[in-house]
């Protein structure tokens, strides 16, 4: 800050120091980036999806041609993002938190499971039960998806039968994808300071020690 009538720099408020003293870094730009490019192509995956299944969004959006290949190629480069966080060591050491259930994990779902919201009822280090839960089954799902996108693009990969098994289950998924997707964003609405965290890289030191206790920055 400067003084407006001389230009000469004054010292920092107080209440100023002490709020940026009380933010922690949570994610580092490349997570960031990750999360925004992943986003990203699963939004377009999505919508796309919408548009070739639902009979009225199809008939706003036309051009089905130009819908079909923006999902297919948008479903393709989904893992895309998450192979180049590989380079960040990051990324790496988030990746192995998010892989690793302790038995304070168990204890967070058994909360969760009873709708216990005290905070000291759910221990979580930097990802809860919760978020864990979700990457595994969002990895997952991303990978089945794929393989059965692949056996509906390239249709001499299989006989018919298999392609047919292929549909249907990413068909099937797709929405329940889309159903959890939702959920995702709706919990990520309700959480402001999760938000901040993903968007600017800092979160409270007061929300850390509440949400996350087990988590030392």
């Amino acid at each position: 800050m400067t003084r407006p009538e001389t230009g000469t720099p004054t010292a920092p408020d107080p209440g100023e120091r002490l709020a940026g003293a009380l933010r922690v870094r949570r994610f580092t730009p490349a997570e960031r980036w990750v999360h925004r490019a992943t986003a990203l192509l699963m939004g377009l995956c999505v919508l796309s999806a919408a548009c070739l299944y639902l009979p009225q969004l199809a008939e706003l959006v036309g051009r089905r041609a130009l819908v079909v290949r923006v999902h297919e190629w948008s479903g393709l480069l989904l893992p895309v993002p998450v192979l180049a966080g590989l380079a960040s060591r990051a990324f790496r050491a988030d990746l192995r938190l998010l892989n690793r259930f302790g038995p304070h994990d168990r204890v967070w779902l058994r909360s969760a499971l009873r709708r216990d919201a005290r905070p000291a009822s759910r221990p979580a280090g930097k990802f809860n039960a919760g978020q864990k839960t979700y990457a595994a089954w969002i990895a997952g799902a991303v990978l089945v998806m794929l393989g059965t996108g692949l056996l509906m693009w390239f249709t001499h990969l299989a006989p018919l039968v298999w392609r047919t098994s292929a549909t249907f289950v990413h068909d099937w998924l797709a929405l329940t994808v889309g159903l959890v997707l939702a959920g995702h964003i709706g919990m990520a609405l309700a959480r402001p300071e999760s938000r901040r965290g993903l968007r600017t890289g800092e979160v409270s030191h007061e929300w850390a020690e509440r949400e996350h206790p087990l988590w030392r920055p």
